[in-house]
């Protein structure tokens, strides 16, 4: 991937899940030369930089100051990956995702797009809401989207925003499904099933799972697009080449399976016989939950992108055995890994 070689490149949020793992997917194609901006905060987000190699570090409200006041101090950047944002499903401070999820990817993109740089920014499938009213990318009409929830709607509304100005066919917007993977132990209750079922596994022996409240679906069976955040990274890296259209991408297997079959194949990946309980879901939820989730991808399909991705056994098994059970990131030295797919 010349294009990337030919400046600097910055990735907001590169501490965090998907940020890290981008910079992880740069390095492995030699690429160094990395501006990481994040906000480090007290949690252990922190370990997942270590085994990374990057140029820079700028706690984000830093990098904004120092861009509003000097546009041009940092020289060129090649391409900019916006991955930063506050992606908790259930924050309520719609202040505080406007100010984060909105107003800094304007912010960030204007000034991308008037430095010549590619800008690839996250958005995310909890645009799409409960899917009743289509999950297709491109050109489709966004308008008529409902979003679930607050952090949804945040992202859905730089999406409108994009799209009305004109900017949308000068940028790059993502919408990751349900991605799983290394470096999303600092994500508490946000982190994957997989993630959060190991460490039940470990304690109880069993695995809880919500209860369905969707006459259509049975308990366990509700489903969701997985992605194994390797099978992401190489996504986002492929559409970050400047001879692709810009625009709205869905980013996920394409397949829809159920938290069963997650489920299941994390107690494999154990070698360890399936104990699942079911459980009611939070009053939090209940209302905002997505019953059915999979990605269109024929427009990254389309983009050129053809390489396959990891099945869901697979991937489950790389990282458990290779990352949750040895306690280790993304970068670190694996015998045996599974590497992103298309990358070295």
């Amino acid at each position: 991937m010349k294009h990337l070689a030919k400046g600097k490149l910055l990735v907001t949020g590169g501490a965090g899940f998907i940020g890290s793992a981008v910079v992880w997917g740069l390095n492995r194609l030699g690429l160094d030369d990395i501006v990481v901006a994040d906000f480090l905060g007290s949690d252990d987000k922190w370990r997942n930089l270590v085994p990374l190699r990057f140029a820079d570090y700028l706690e984000a409200d830093d990098l904004l100051r120092r861009l509003q006041e000097r546009p041009d101090g940092f020289g060129k950047f090649a391409a900019v990956f916006h991955l930063g944002a506050c992606s908790s499903t259930t924050e309520r401070d719609a202040a505080h995702l406007i100010r984060n999820n909105y107003e800094t990817t304007k912010t960030l993109a204007h000034w991308a797009v008037g430095q010549n740089s590619r800008f690839i920014y996250a958005s995310s499938a909890a645009t799409y809401g409960d899917g009743t009213r289509g999950m297709e990318d491109g050109s489709a009409p966004i308008h008529r989207l409902a979003p679930l929830n607050m952090y949804g709607y945040s992202k859905h509304l730089f999406d409108l925003y994009a799209r009305r100005t004109g900017l949308e066919q000068r940028i790059m917007g993502l919408k990751y499904f349900n991605v799983f993977g290394p470096n999303e132990n600092h994500k508490g209750e946000m982190r994957s099933l997989v993630s959060k079922a190991f460490d039940q596994i470990n304690e109880s022996g069993s695995v809880s799972l919500f209860r369905s409240q969707h006459p259509d679906y049975k308990d366990g069976e509700q489903q969701r697009d997985f992605l194994y955040v390797k099978d992401a990274v190489a996504m986002t890296l492929h559409l970050s080449k400047p001879t692709i259209e810009g625009g709205l991408y869905n980013l996920g297997s394409g397949n829809a399976s159920t938290w069963l079959d997650l489920a299941h194949a994390l107690f494999a990946a154990l070698g360890k016989e399936p104990r699942i309980e079911f459980i009611d879901m939070p009053a939090a939820l209940q209302g905002r939950y997505q019953y059915h989730t999979c990605a269109d991808t024929r427009r990254l399909r389309d983009s050129g992108f053809s390489v396959k991705g990891t099945p869901l056994v697979d991937a489950v098994a790389d990282y458990v055995r290779n990352y949750l059970a040895p306690d280790r990131r993304l970068g670190h030295r694996v015998c045996g890994e599974i590497p992103p797919p298309g990358l070295p």
